[in-house]
């Protein structure tokens, strides 16, 4: 059975063209879902129809012909304007209904420099050109004159309610999470989130974490083993973490980036994530879900977030790092109900909360849809770069193997056996090439050899010049 379908960016909508049922029939049968569980709440804006269509591959007359059902059934209601909202005598979601919804351009280029280097493929960078200043300050202005006093004085460690309510709206819109308002906290980036969650998790007697292997080694790997846990590598195959080796692993959580392995770019499958949920609840864990480069996908359909499926088990975490700007130092974790009040006591005592202004900025930016409009410009723009990049290791290096090329905003290229990792990155940069080897990131120090592609904040000539030095470099290692 084919399950083909496109992104739909702002509303996880998955179509089966070969189901004999009528794709707006399908449309309807997914939004209504998703309102009677909750996860599209009252008056939440549902993106324009020419959108939704592109994104999924329709044409419009079809997601008109859903909306207008919708609306026929009161489910929607249709505003001035244009704007499709869900009806707001919609009833509440009902306790425990989990993510039923989620199964149904600038021009200006970045420079190509960084200090010492010609060209640096960088990852773990977005474009902060590109950061939306006019809507950000029209969301700023609006927050200055109109928030209540009272917002402006301590809170507790959660955050603010609103952020709290356009957060939930569009995880559940747009990442089929069964999230609600008041499992939200509110912390500076996901660096901070994972180190509450690990002082959380200690204080709860975990005493081993797993990672996935490769992972990143400059956040829960070195705060998992400076709060005194044990720290286990699992496996990392082309779909993700390998499940057999979790259970082996006598772990008492495990963080994972399912949507996105970093830095492999495998995608978790649905029978492993389901395995994975087994997993945890049979031992009681705690599955930290890190929804890394989920907003930027390209060539795939929507993967809906693991915490749709066990918001009892899993912690989800995200960031606006890769989307808006690393600087704004927002993220957010939904919590799992019995550990709520330890992460917020935790956030209190690391900071006394996050900075009330910028909060409530990002909820009004959010109810704007401001949010979706900026996404939709970057992601033709991360994809041409990432084009150019693929494009150019054709050209130049048609015997490296990209990897993770269908979403986020780098690539992974394994080398081919006869070219050792260590040499060829100290070759790049003698070369003035900047860029990083899988093996740093290794747990276990066992594994193919590869490079990390960051293009994100590389404009298109710079990605062509960069890959023409890493191929000059490798031929130097490889010699005459």
């Amino acid at each position: 059975m084919s399950t083909n379908s496109g992104p739909a960016e702002d509303l996880l909508i998955k179509l089966d063209r070969d189901a004999g049922v009528p794709l707006h029939r399908q449309i309807e049968t997914s939004i209504r879902a998703g309102i009677r569980a909750g996860l599209m709440r009252a008056g939440a804006s549902l993106p324009p129809t020419r959108t939704l269509a592109t994104g999924l591959g329709v044409s419009r007359g079809v997601v008109v012909e859903a909306y207008q059902q919708l609306v026929a059934e009161g489910y929607l209601v249709s505003r001035s304007g244009g704007y499709t909202q869900v009806a707001a005598s919609m009833p509440p979601a009902a306790a425990g209904s989990a993510g039923s919804a989620g199964s149904a351009a600038s021009t200006a280029q970045p420079t190509a420099r960084s200090v010492g280097f010609r060209v640096d493929f960088g990852y773990g960078r977005t474009d902060v050109s590109q950061f939306p200043r006019a809507a950000w300050l029209r969301s700023v202005r609006t927050v200055l004159t109109t928030t209540p006093n009272d917002r402006f004085a301590y809170l507790d460690g959660r955050g603010v309610p609103e952020l709290h309510e356009t957060l939930c709206d569009y995880l559940n819109r747009v990442r089929g999470t069964s999230a609600l308002p008041g499992n939200v906290v509110i912390c500076n980036g996901y660096g901070q989130g994972i180190s509450l969650l690990i002082q959380v998790l200690v204080q709860h007697g975990a005493r081993r974490i797993a990672l996935e292997d490769p992972s990143s080694n400059d956040d829960a790997r070195v705060l998992a083993g400076a709060a005194g846990l044990d720290v286990v590598g699992i496996p990392v195959g082309p779909d993700g973490v390998q499940v057999d080796a979790l259970h082996r692993a006598d772990a008492d959580a495990v963080v994972l980036t399912p949507s996105h392995q970093w830095p492999t770019g495998g995608v978790l499958s649905a029978a492993a994530r389901a395995e994975v949920i087994r997993w945890a609840r049979r031992r009681g864990a705690i599955v930290v879900e890190d929804d890394y480069d989920a907003e930027y996908r390209y060539d795939r359909s929507p993967v809906g977030a693991m915490q749709g499926l066990a918001p009892d088990r899993v912690v989800y975490c995200g960031t606006a790092s890769k989307t808006l700007a690393p600087g704004l130092r927002l993220g957010w974790l939904v919590v799992p109900p019995q550990l709520v009040a330890d992460v917020a006591a935790a956030k209190v005592l690391a900071d006394r909360g996050s900075p009330v202004i910028d909060q409530l900025t990002f909820a009004d930016f959010l109810a704007r849809g401001e949010f979706d409009r900026h996404l939709r410009r970057m992601r033709p723009l991360y994809r041409r770069r990432r084009d150019a990049l693929l494009g150019a290791l054709r050209t130049h290096l048609p015997d490296l193997e990209p990897a993770g090329i269908a979403a986020g905003q780098h690539v992974v290229a394994w080398l081919p056996p006869d070219l050792d990792e260590a040499a060829v990155v100290t070759a790049a940069a003698r070369h003035g090439l900047a860029i990083h080897g899988v093996g740093p990131y290794r747990i276990a120090d066992t594994g193919p050899g590869g490079l990390i592609f960051g293009y994100a904040t590389l404009g298109e000539a710079a990605i062509t010049e960069g890959v023409a030095l890493l191929a000059t470099a490798i031929r130097d290692v490889r010699g005459p």
